[in-house]
């Protein structure tokens, strides 16, 4: 099973467009870099070269990433050594991981899996849904309501956890047309998921949690799987895998439309794409991938422009946005946004995309009630409109899920100009395009935060909202 994030993507960037640019990080993680997310406190937690060992990597005082500093972290639970896998930040701040196509290296489709608290730098082990002997590289989401949801690669089974009691509830999935397996999940404005299938391409369905069926989102015109190269099956313990080939990321983007790149379609000599259109409820035709690259298996990001990012198969980056599909640098596979607007971009070495365009106003969290001093060390509520942002900002092929929907608190210092990041936790709604509905969030002010007059933002998929004046006590 080619992973093209870790392998066709080890080209360092050799040609710069006049526009974007390619910033390598001053400090290179001590042990690679695999997949990483987004901690609630502005720091990115990243799974390491040996996939047990992990790293934080903290933005310095100017809040710069490129400048920013690696720590190791708490090791995966003994035993549990997972690569290519579903996971999630959930709404209070842990992040969860779960299942793996490989575990140590072996071919095993594992049910394992493991919560880390940030506040303790632990991991927890967590059982698998009752019944699921394997999870594998499954597709996965965290729905408006904070529970995390899962599906079955080898079927066409979900489940969702409670992250209050950590207990997984097998929910009815009932009318889809296929097993799960190689298929990505994107969380629309109504909580549905949109999936474009792989088993029975050119099909897409969508998935209605709240009464487990399955229904019909139309044809995506075009074919967007490319077929599998496997001969037969490929065993794994306790049973047989016959994979039905593979597809590229798919994004919401903020006019509500979603962009799913292709991979290399049977017979065809270049990849795909299709948008699907919310207002009419149909797929549109979008451009194909230019000199016959495709993205099968592959990352994409969207900017704070409303544009796509992909990683094309060949090591090219392309922007998507809207109508055309234009190359821009190559060598780098874009995995997570980062709350200052840059995407972190990972290969043979880390770094950060810088892209060009201009945020539209309506995109932006709008603050509507949030206090006006605070003292370090103290906890408070802030809320607003937008808080989670237009979208869930990142997709791939199936897992490596690195959304980012939730809202950031960060604070400069008037004086001094420092950054600090409040770490935020229980938000109200994990949904995405929220619209007029308030969410609140609660935010800890960090302990050595400098005191002062200072400026407050909020932060999703990111995108800032207007500063506001607080004093920090």
């Amino acid at each position: 099973m080619k992973k093209t994030l870790l392998a066709a993507i080890l080209l360092f960037a050799t040609c710069f467009a006049a526009a974007q640019s390619i910033q390598n990080l001053t400090h290179q993680p001590p042990n690679g870099a695999g997949i990483s997310y987004l901690m609630t406190d502005g720091t990115v937690l990243t799974q390491g070269g040996s996939q047990s060992d992990w790293w934080k990597l903290t933005p310095d005082n100017k809040g710069s990433y490129v400048n920013g500093t690696w720590t190791q972290m708490a090791s995966l639970p003994s035993g549990y050594v997972p690569l290519y896998f579903p996971g999630a930040v959930l709404a209070d701040g842990r992040l969860v991981i779960t299942g793996g196509e490989y575990n140590n290296l072996n071919f095993v489709l594992t049910n394992m899996g493991a919560i880390y608290d940030p506040k303790t730098n632990k991991w927890t082990k967590l059982a698998p849904p009752a019944g699921w002997k394997t999870i594998g590289d499954s597709e996965s989401s965290v729905l408006p309501d904070g529970s995390f949801m899962v599906g079955q690669k080898l079927t066409t089974s979900v489940a969702k956890l409670d992250p209050k009691t950590l207990t997984w509830k097998v929910l009815p999935s009932t009318g889809k047309n296929h097993f799960n397996s190689e298929e990505g999940w994107t969380l629309m404005p109504d909580g549905t998921i949109l999936t474009a299938d792989v088993k029975t391409a050119p099909n897409s369905e969508f998935y209605n949690a709240a009464t487990g069926k399955w229904t019909s989102a139309g044809s995506t015109i075009v074919d967007l799987h490319s077929p599998t190269n496997v001969v037969g099956c490929l065993p794994y313990p306790g049973g047989c895998y016959y994979p039905p080939g593979e597809i590229g990321p798919q994004i919401l983007r903020p006019d509500g439309t979603v962009f799913v790149a292709g991979s290399l379609a049977k017979g065809a000599t270049t990849g795909h794409t299709s948008v699907y259109h919310p207002s009419t409820k149909k797929w549109v035709v979008g451009p194909d991938f230019p000199g016959g690259d495709s993205a099968g298996d592959s990352a994409a990001v969207l900017l704070p422009s409303g544009n796509v990012l992909v990683a094309g198969n060949s090591g090219q980056l392309y922007e998507f946005n809207g109508t055309t599909l234009k190359p821009t640098l190559s060598g780098l596979a874009p995995i997570l946004m980062l709350p200052t607007g840059q995407a972190l971009v990972i290969g043979n070495s880390v770094g950060v995309y810088n892209s060009t365009g201009t945020v539209q106003a309506a995109w932006k969290p709008v603050i509507t009630t949030a206090p006006k001093s605070v003292t370090h060390g103290l906890t408070y509520a802030i809320s607003g409109k937008q808080f989670n942002g237009l979208s869930q900002a990142a997709g791939y092929g199936d897992e490596d899920e690195t959304a980012t929907n939730y809202p950031l608190v960060r604070i400069m210092n008037n004086s001094s100009k420092h950054v600090f990041y409040a770490k935020t936790h229980d938000h109200t709604s994990m949904g995405v395009a929220t619209g007029n509905l308030i969410v609140t969030t609660n935010f800890d002010v960090p302990a050595g935060i400098e005191t002062g007059l200072s400026t407050l933002v909020v932060v999703a998929n990111g995108i800032a909202s207007a500063p506001m004046s607080i004093t920090v006590n």
